[in-house]
């Protein structure tokens, strides 16, 4: 049995969990089956986008099944989506009940604040995961049935990339958002970090001079590797497991010494 306050999160959270696990469905499985119908014009799609654009997205070709799955899924769209999930969601454990006075009702339950803020934690950071798995989970069911030559275990690395990804960003965001506890701050400043980091993979992957950036960003540690046709890279995954917990532990540290007016 889960926890009264894991499972009251879940509730709050359902229309924007459906909302949101629909939307990615629905993005993975359209941009998947594409693929057939992709390659009849795939020469043209090819010479339609500029080398240097190819170049900062991060994208070898869109010709093959690996350059089209980043092309289409891993590169842009996609983690923003989840991104966008990962944000919003873990912006509402802290600086929504703080926002709108719930707060003080919430903590009046037997709870530490170190309990409290990790059960929303686990409860956002689970719901946040099933969303974030999705493409992984359709893309082994879809990749084969429209032909894609590719090995299912490079797509579930890049899968499961995704996954460390939101998970590193969930850390970041809860740790603002326990430190600031305000949404407005919590969107701003993770929505900045977000754009900047993935700019600087995409300016270090394109000028040899600024390639150091790369190891700056999340984004080098996700799909830099470029697992689609390279397969797993544990340690790359592991680092943004532990961004992610680091910054996930300091926010309940500092949630349970900031004062929150009770």
């Amino acid at each position: 049995m889960f926890p009264a306050l894991v499972r009251k999160t879940w509730l709050d959270d359902r229309r924007a969990l459906i909302g949101w696990a629909t939307g990615v469905a629905l993005f993975t499985v359209v941009y998947t089956s594409f693929y057939s119908q992709f390659q009849g014009a795939a020469e043209l799609k090819q010479a339609a986008l500029p080398q240097g654009m190819l170049d900062f997205l991060g994208i070898a070709d869109m010709l093959s099944p690996a350059g089209y799955l980043q092309a289409t899924i891993f590169s842009l769209t996609g983690p923003l989506l989840v991104l966008m999930c990962a944000i919003t969601l873990t912006a509402r454990t802290i600086a929504r009940p703080e926002e709108d006075g719930s707060m003080e009702l919430l903590l009046a339950n037997p709870l530490s604040r170190v309990a409290f803020a990790a059960q929303r934690l686990a409860a956002t950071g689970s719901a946040i995961t099933v969303v974030a798995a999705i493409p992984l989970i359709l893309l082994m069911i879809v990749v084969p049935r429209v032909g894609m030559a590719i090995s299912l275990s490079h797509v579930a690395a890049a899968g499961v990339g995704l996954i460390a990804l939101v998970w590193c960003f969930t850390g970041i965001t809860f740790l603002v958002g326990a430190a600031s506890g305000a949404r407005g701050t919590v969107m701003a400043v993770t929505g900045v970090l977000a754009v900047t980091t993935y700019l600087a993979n995409a300016i270090g992957g394109m000028s040899d001079g600024w390639q150091w950036l790369r190891w700056l960003s999340p984004f080098h540690y996700f799909i830099g590797t470029d697992p689609l046709r390279t397969g797993w890279h544990p340690a790359q995954l592991l680092t943004l497991v532990a961004v992610g917990a680091v910054t996930a532990a300091v926010g309940v540290f500092l949630f349970d010494r900031r004062d929150v007016g009770v």
